[in-house]
């Protein structure tokens, strides 16, 4: 255990997100997800919801201030228009834990292959559908700001 770091966070979670530099996106995904054939580099998270983990997450990794989004999502069915409690839920986390940053639903069609390319790919244990989550990484400044 480490003093100020989620408990949730494994030492390959941990190890994943310090290794990315800034532009970089990490893919939470639900258990469904294709994230062995999707990942460059797969980390396990099984039997963690995804609203957890991406909470633990959001305490340690920088989001983009750059890029005009840092935080990507699907939506209900693959539609960036629908939504299910999961997103209302996940929306509501992002905005209590990465105030001034919204959430950009995606369709399938543009999702999928962003996780593809993501640096890394965190496989939840999330049981609820189109569970899904990018995160695009900052920079931490040397003032410590972000």
């Amino acid at each position: 255990m480490l003093i100020g770091i989620p408990p949730l966070l494994s030492p390959d979670a941990l190890h994943a997100l310090r290794s990315m530099g800034h532009g970089d996106e990490v893919a939470l995904v639900d258990c469904n997800y294709p994230s062995s054939e999707h990942a460059r580099r797969l980390v396990r998270a099984d039997g963690l919801s995804l609203n957890e983990f991406l909470a633990a997450v959001l305490t340690v990794l920088p989001l983009d201030r750059v890029a005009p989004h840092a935080i990507f999502r699907t939506g209900e069915n693959n539609d960036p228009a629908q939504f299910a409690p999961f997103h209302h839920d996940l929306d509501a986390t992002c905005a209590r834990l990465a105030p001034g940053y919204t959430v950009k639903p995606l369709a399938g069609a543009d999702f999928y292959p962003r996780v593809r390319t993501a640096f890394c790919v965190i496989s939840t244990g999330e049981r609820c559908l189109f569970a899904n989550v990018i995160l695009r990484k900052g920079v931490i400044h040397p003032d410590g700001t972000t």
